[in-house]
């Protein structure tokens, strides 16, 4: 990506149209854990002729219709607290989010937005300051909209993970644009997290206890002969973005079902899931690109949505944090020599953990927890490191990240903003719609060729 200068010309800050709640709301204990900071994402647009004159005509769509989508989505005008012990609070205030508007000499087919790049965070995403700026101070939503000498823009967006998590934030992002085109909301949010995960009750007396290793230091693996994973966290990495066709993924779940009854726990239930068997594929791939030994132990994190997997399943608007991050594991050697469907059915294991009595069980152990600070990641090197000998694979398959009309039409392209990480991949649909997926991947420089090679060389 080249370099993007670009200048800002107005900072506005917008607040719920009519009055909302206000007073504090309490966070779950799956909002307070994991990554609590701010999640980017980019979208980039070519507005039809009329939307460019007069000038502002977007910008000002864009903060009259996000003042009103904060009326129901309210919780996100206000601002986190901390209450002790390393808890958060919710503060719901109607502070306001920050909407920025710049502009850019640059074109957009000069850029290289079809793209993964780190770049997009440092010049079109609005930057976060953690180090100086208290967390009450923070608005819980940035955006920024970034116009083009083409006429092309970007609209780049960071929300706080600790309110929300991905399906949340995209049934957010998706009803603001309905207003944005005058249309009426579609779905409104359920808030209570009372309800759903007994945000800000005390422990129970008598709690479930299952195992919940995956709370415990140190979280994963490390490579054989190494005591911690300082010098792998130094070292460079590259992005790819690597698509898998229908065809080929048909292959790819031919493989991994055929041999289902080695290793498999349900081998006579239904077949592997398409993220199941590629994510399976990602793993193997990067074992053999690592050259891992036989006996190096390796682990795949996993996000689980646990809305469908409550008793009674949560509604699909619940808004907040619902997903757990599960890690499958097994050893490289086994990985390795053993079939694809053995490392997709390591990952169905991990998945079908999460059930009912699991998430309340980690409720409870996370409640009697004397202090959470241990469980956040704050900045990089705090969090799990699933860089080599790991990785994690975020399922985006089934959130609707495409299609997302303000008014002036789809977009043209989006993708995640930070995507640096060794170890840090996506799964989703390609915006072709042609059956095909997209994985993105961060990996070690030194062993990007290396996957590319063994992702393609069974499938072409």
């Amino acid at each position: 990506m080249v370099l993007i200068n670009v200048s800002f010309k107005d900072c506005h800050t917008v607040k719920p149209a009519e009055p909302t709640r206000n007073g504090p709301l309490p966070l779950s204990e799956l909002d307070q854990i994991g990554t609590i900071t701010h999640v980017p994402t980019i979208y980039f647009y070519r507005p039809p002729l009329y939307w460019l004159s007069p000038p502002d005509s977007i910008a000002n769509t864009l903060r009259d219709s996000l003042s009103k989508a904060l009326v129901p989505f309210y919780p996100l005008a206000g601002r986190l607290r901390w209450i002790g012990c390393g808890r958060l609070e919710l503060d719901c205030n109607a502070k306001g989010v920050s909407l920025y508007v710049a502009e850019s000499e640059a074109k957009l087919d000069d850029i290289g937005y079809l793209s993964p790049s780190p770049g997009y965070d440092q010049y079109l995403i609005p930057s976060v300051d953690y180090g100086s700026v208290p967390i009450h101070e923070l608005p819980l939503l940035l955006v920024q909209l970034t116009k083009f000498k083409c006429g092309g823009i970007s609209l780049g967006l960071r929300i706080s993970h600790a309110v929300v998590d991905g399906t949340s934030a995209l049934h957010f992002i998706s009803e603001w644009a309905r207003l944005a085109r005058g249309e009426p909301l579609g779905a409104e949010p359920f808030l209570d997290r009372k309800v759903a995960f007994q945000a800000g009750d005390p422990p129970i007396a008598a709690p479930i206890c299952l195992d919940h290793s995956e709370y415990s230091h140190p979280v994963l693996p490390l490579l054989l002969g190494q005591s911690d994973d300082v010098e792998e966290r130094k070292k460079k990495t590259t992005l790819a973005r690597l698509k898998l066709s229908k065809t080929q993924l048909e292959k790819l779940k031919n493989m991994g079902n055929q041999d289902r009854v080695i290793g498999s726990t349900d081998a006579a239930g239904r077949a592997y899931t398409r993220y199941e068997i590629v994510t399976g594929h990602i793993w193997r791939c990067a074992c053999k690109a690592r050259r891992h030994k036989d006996e190096q132990p390796t682990a795949l994190g996993i996000c689980v949505d646990s809305r469908s997997r409550m008793h009674p399943p949560l509604p699909r608007e619940y808004f907040g944090n619902a997903a757990l991050d599960i890690p499958a594991t097994s050893h490289a050697g086994e990985l390795m020599s053993k079939p694809l469907g053995y490392a997709s059915s390591r990952i169905r294991a991990a998945i079908e953990r999460v059930t009912d009595t699991y998430v309340k069980s980690a409720l409870e152990f996370l409640k009697n927890e004397p202090d959470l600070t241990r469980f956040q990641d704050i900045r990089a090197e705090e969090a799990p490191f699933y860089g080599n000998p790991n990785l994690g694979v975020v399922n985006w398959m089934t959130l609707p990240i495409y299609g997302l009309d303000f008014g002036w039409g789809k977009e043209i392209y989006m993708g995640p903003g930070t995507h640096d990480l060794d170890g840090d991949s996506l799964v989703l649909h390609s915006p072709d719609g042609d059956g095909s997926l997209i994985v993105m991947l961060c990996l070690q420089r030194a062993h990007m060729d290396a996957f590319t090679k063994h992702f393609y060389e069974d499938i072409i």
